[in-house]
């Protein structure tokens, strides 16, 4: 099984071109916002469009919503695609579906810029800011069952008009997710901060600790995720890895589930060890 990307801001028009990528680079399955789709068909998984918030819908697209991933990897193992287009608003996210439901590595990465003019962009971008329009790569007949949200019509590419009935290359659905009445989500650094201030907290053998810092990784315009950092005074008497990397897991989950963001590295500096003074028979005080 090959595994090819598609990327691009929210709202360039990466679905809308999906069918015409994948046809292109004989992808037989789409991964979109959350759903598996083959020859039309939703096969498995839920939209992130029928997310009623915008954080819930990032945390179905990347698939960290439990039991989300393991129905659609069962999918994928069950119908066998020979080549999977996985969309995506970066490359770090693309990376982290493809790991997240184990696929291979991704082979090609192709940019929105590369196969869309910037009217074309502008275009995109306009409807789903201005007009909060999504559009889905899949017939509204697939939808139904699955979207209870605000469907508003099809939207179907053809690829010449004659006389003689040629088959669609695909049809496309636009939709109106609840979310997109809301406006803008920003998420300030404090909450990451104090959500990883309540983790390091919760450590028993966490002494003190210091210096949280939050550093967006950006490439150009580009969000790659998050890097956050902190020191650690620890108490004496357990594994020093075992307890850093329990940590570390725990820190990039939370981040990760409650704010939809992509966390790319924690790291941890354990600048000392707290030995707990005892007293001895004699009442006097010495270290262990």
């Amino acid at each position: 099984m090959d595994v090819i990307a598609l990327v691009g801001p929210s709202g360039t028009g990466k679905s809308h071109r999906a069918l015409q990528v994948s046809r292109e680079h004989n992808a037989d399955a789409i991964i979109d916002d959350g759903i598996l789709i083959k020859d039309g068909h939703i096969v498995a998984g839920e939209s992130a469009k029928t997310e009623k918030s915008k954080i819930m819908a990032v945390r179905r697209a990347i698939f960290v919503l439990p039991g989300h991933a393991e129905q659609v990897r069962e999918a994928i193992n069950r119908i066998q695609p020979h080549r999977i287009l996985v969309i995506g608003t970066s490359e770090n996210m693309v990376h982290k579906i493809a790991k997240t439901l184990k696929l291979p590595s991704i082979q090609l990465i192709i940019r929105i810029e590369d196969i869309a003019s910037r009217t074309e962009i502008a275009a995109a971008q306009f409807h789903r800011l201005k007009e909060g329009k999504h559009i889905i790569p899949v017939p509204i007949i697939e939808l139904k069952p699955h979207f209870s949200g605000f469907l508003i019509n099809p939207l179907q590419s053809i690829f010449k008009q004659s006389n003689v009935r040629r088959r669609k290359l695909g049809e496309k659905s636009i939709v109106r997710p609840v979310f997109s009445y809301y406006g803008k989500l920003i998420i300030d650094d404090r909450v990451i901060l104090k959500l990883v201030e309540k983790i390091i907290k919760a450590r028993e053998f966490v002494k003190t600790f210091k210096n949280i810092n939050v550093k967006h990784l950006l490439k150009g315009d580009e969000d790659h995720g998050l890097k956050i950092s902190c020191e650690v005074v620890l108490s004496y008497g357990s594994h020093i890895p075992t307890l850093i990397q329990q940590t570390q897991s725990k820190i990039r989950e939370v981040v990760e589930f409650t704010t939809g963001m992509i966390v790319q590295a924690v790291d941890i500096s354990v600048r000392a060890l707290y030995v707990e003074p005892r007293k001895n028979l004699k009442g006097k005080l010495f270290l262990n």
